[in-house]
């Protein structure tokens, strides 16, 4: 995502260091853990509902191509039905 390094990260923290001491760095960096994680779950929990999104996007488009292909074999029988009492009113004398 960021590539960075095992120096810029160094860097980002001396300066941090610096600006806070040496009292407040734990408890920042234990923030910033806090918040770098919640961000990770954020993410993951996203990619997951879009993978399921699509997923049923999937199931859907197929449910409708079963719902198309037993309309035409709906078709077909009533055809059928149709072509054979035509075929047995023929067939009275």
């Amino acid at each position: 995502m960021f590539d960075i390094g095992f120096w810029e990260f160094a860097l980002i923290g001396i300066i941090t260091l610096i600006v806070v001491g040496p009292e407040k760095m734990p408890a920042i960096a234990r923030k910033a853990g806090h918040f770098i994680g919640k961000g990770k779950r954020f993410i993951a929990k996203i990619q997951e509902e879009v993978g399921d999104e699509l997923e049923a996007d999937k199931i859907k488009s197929h449910l409708n191509l079963d719902d198309k292909d037993s309309n035409i074999v709906e078709i077909f029988d009533e055809t059928k039905s149709a072509l054979n009492e035509i075929k047995q009113d023929i067939d009275k004398p």
